[in-house]
């Protein structure tokens, strides 16, 4: 597996990565992680312990995200298949020399990265980028995967392959104990990246409308845990600074602390403008708490199943959505918690999604030139 990033600043595709590291072994597989080093990788290392790592000194700006020895890293690896979790850096000019050299089995998985909001923004580094390494990667790769349908369909339009196969992210192991006996306190919890494309200066403001509306029960309040750079980090705080509201931003959470968030939670939220299929939606539920999130979360079983309610994007529609799921009854959250569990012991478990992944490795060793 080559990422540029399986630390914190890899986000939501480092946690995947992390994920799908354990299921390959836990398929009889051995995986390898080749990454860029940074600030943080020595949690890449633990949580990684037990995985073959190589971490990549980067050579000029982080966003390009050269790396003079990655070629070379992954030729020494004798892999049998080489899966890019990722694009838009220069990993994905190293993974297109490793398929040409090696003539193995190569695999794309672009993370929610041919989104329309992310390929409207910064078009020009893009075309870039495209021009540079992205259309011949695109070009040798054997497959794509895509997380959900839609994204396949994005990877159609962006790439013009229409053969992606469709995995979704597993969820972690259920970490919800018991039967919840009682509402949890009115705590709503956003945890994720600080970006614009997450919308969170909409859900200020619709918590703000909320509160004004006198429409929150007593002691409601929203708690935003996250990282980002610095200056969408400025922006958010210096917006929270101007608010009266029950509002907190706690920075960055990881771990034991991460858990403990968001058990503590009624509901989490996302009122996201992009995402790949987001692992924080995952992690909630199957911690048994249920989701305020928007459409572009990827994730529509949560809607049919009955363990998410729709924000939309404009901070009125979230703050209806806000409004009716505190002046939820406990007997509604309790079927909301139960259906959250159910996608994660089901659809969406570790086990279920192994299936899928032996399968389609399988058919790529039986085609590929096998070590």
């Amino acid at each position: 597996m080559l990422t540029a990033s399986a630390s914190r600043l890899g986000g939501g595709v480092a946690e995947a990565v992390v994920q799908h590291a354990g299921l390959i072994d836990r398929l009889g597989m051995t995986p390898v992680v080749v990454t860029l080093d940074d600030a943080h990788s020595d949690e890449a290392r633990v949580r990684l312990d037990g995985v073959e790592l190589a971490l990549l000194p980067v050579s000029g700006p982080r966003m390009i995200g050269y790396a003079p020895g990655m070629i070379r890293a992954l030729l020494a690896a004798r892999i049998d298949i080489l899966h890019l979790h990722g694009i838009w850096m220069y990993p994905s000019r190293a993974a297109t020399v490793w398929a040409r050299r090696t003539g193995r089995p190569y695999v794309i998985s672009p993370h929610g990265m041919l989104d329309r909001w992310i390929t409207s923004h910064g078009r020009s580094k893009k075309a870039l980028a495209r021009a540079g390494y992205e259309s011949a990667s695109w070009r040798a790769a054997d497959a794509f995967h895509a997380l959900t349908v839609k994204e396949a369909e994005d990877v159609a339009r962006e790439t013009g392959r229409g053969d992606s196969i469709v995995i979704a992210n597993p969820a972690p192991a259920i970490s919800a104990t018991g039967n919840a006996t009682g509402l949890p306190p009115p705590h709503v919890v956003y945890l994720g990246r600080i970006h614009a494309k997450k919308n969170l200066l909409a859900l200020i403001d619709a918590w703000e409308v909320a509160q004004g509306n006198k429409a929150l029960p007593r002691g409601a309040c929203l708690s935003i845990a996250g990282w980002g750079d610095d200056a969408d980090v400025a922006q958010l705080q210096a917006r929270l600074a101007r608010s009266t509201a029950d509002i907190a931003f706690i920075g960055p959470c990881y771990g034991a602390e991460k858990a403990a968030l968001i058990a503590s939670a009624r509901f989490t939220v996302l009122p996201s403008h992009s995402e790949g299929l987001p692992m924080a939606i995952l992690e909630s539920w199957a911690a048994g708490v249920p989701t305020i999130m928007s459409e572009e979360c990827n994730l529509p079983e949560g809607f049919a199943a009955g363990a998410a309610l729709d924000s939309r994007f404009d901070a009125q529609s979230i703050a209806n959505a806000l409004t009716k799921a505190l002046a939820m009854p406990l007997e509604s959250w309790q079927s909301m918690r139960a259906a959250a569990i159910a996608l994660t012991s089901g659809p969406f478990s570790s086990e279920a999604i192994a299936c899928k992944w032996r399968m389609f490795y399988d058919g790529l060793l039986a085609n590929g030139d096998r070590l």
